[in-house]
């Protein structure tokens, strides 16, 4: 196992982060897996001993039920709190009740005393909002926030679902209100979802927040195991739920250099696929869950891949973002800006031929 700073801060965490969101099976959750005590436990003893410091969930997931398995986890398993880096999340709705969701301060509060009971420890190592409230203001979000961490309650910040101008826009309150900032954003990245190279990646580098990437294999459609119309193994998550959204006919494409990559490393299309976000620049953790123990241990030997250099332009050329306005723009003017710069007209002629 390999470790990585999260971001600008001086923890460690382990480049594999071990997901929660298919423990417990109560709504949409039981799609996810919906594993018990004895599965949760078990996956905890194996993720620690091969090195996994960092845990993740969130008190939505399974309306609570997965904070409740995985707290038990730990004191089952006999594992210092301590040496785990445990992260969760606010937001959704967990009851009933015009106040009983949000990022309003009534909500976190109330939901960081009852993510805290249920996981039973003293505080959260990460804590962070799961998604944009349009209708809290961002200042009342952040003041909340930072009380948390001031009550010591919570050690670091981060965000989740968010775009770049928002996360921006909630630093420099920070930054103003002298509060705790933002050192991570939690987001969805895979070798067939790579939207977040537009904004969120260069804006994560530049403010030094680390990434932790959700959902690295689409939600199961990168395993290998679907066709092009979407068919694959029953009772498989993506049959039952089919997000995140993925372009199949290019995914396909994908799989396929990935199926022929994968036969130089002895590897599955899944494990070429979770190594290629560990190899992408500012990734800090990647999320993994499994449903089985041996799934468990495949997702975690990933780190072990060293992809060459021939091996990741071939996924970069099969897997790039088609060119957006002002990207396409802003790259071709900044090549004025180099010593060795192309002219004008040369750059016109080479986005033509690329694009």
């Amino acid at each position: 196992m390999k470790y990585r700073l999260l971001g600008r801060t001086g923890l460690y965490v382990s480049d594999i982060c071990l997901g929660t969101m298919n423990l417990g099976g109560q709504g949409i959750w039981q799609a996810m897996g919906a594993l018990g005590q004895s599965e949760a436990t078990a996956q905890l003893k194996s993720a620690f001993e091969a090195g996994v410091n960092f845990y993740d969930t969130a008190n939505i997931y399974a309306f609570g039920e997965s904070e409740t398995l995985f707290g038990q986890a730990i004191r089952e398993s006999g594992i210092d709190r301590e040496e785990l880096v445990i992260a969760t999340k606010v937001r959704g709705r967990m009851k009933d009740g015009a106040n009983n969701v949000g990022l309003s301060r009534k909500h976190i509060l109330a939901q960081l005393d009852q993510s805290l009971k249920r996981l039973n420890v003293e505080y959260i190592d990460l804590y962070q909002i799961h998604g944009f409230d349009p209708v809290t203001p961002m200042d009342e979000t952040l003041s909340a926030l930072n009380d948390a961490v001031r009550a010591g309650k919570v050690r670091y910040l981060g965000v989740s679902n968010h775009t770049a101008w928002q996360i921006m826009k909630a630093q420099g309150i920070s930054e103003r209100q002298n509060w705790s900032r933002f050192e991570s954003i939690q987001a969805y990245y895979s070798i067939a979802g790579r939207e977040l190279e537009r904004e969120i990646v260069p804006m994560a580098q530049d403010q030094q927040m680390g990434i932790m990437v959700w959902s690295p294999l689409a939600g199961g459609y990168l395993s290998g195991k679907f066709d092009r119309d979407g068919k694959g193994p029953d009772g498989s998550r993506r049959s039952s739920f089919d997000f995140p959204p993925v372009n199949k006919d290019k995914a396909q494409d994908i799989i396929g250099v990935m199926r022929e990559i994968g036969g130089n490393h002895d590897a599955s299309v899944a494990q070429i696929a979770l190594s290629w976000v560990l190899h992408q620049p500012g990734i800090s953790s990647i999320i993994i869950g499994a449903r089985t123990e041996e799934q468990l241990a495949q997702n975690l030997v990933v780190s072990e891949i060293v992809l060459s250099a021939d091996e990741l332009v071939a996924l970069d050329k099969i897997s790039q973002l088609a060119p957006e306005y002002p990207h396409w723009m802003l790259g071709m003017q900044s090549m004025d800006r180099y010593p060795d710069g192309a002219s004008l007209v040369e750059r016109f002629k080479q986005f033509a031929k690329d694009n």
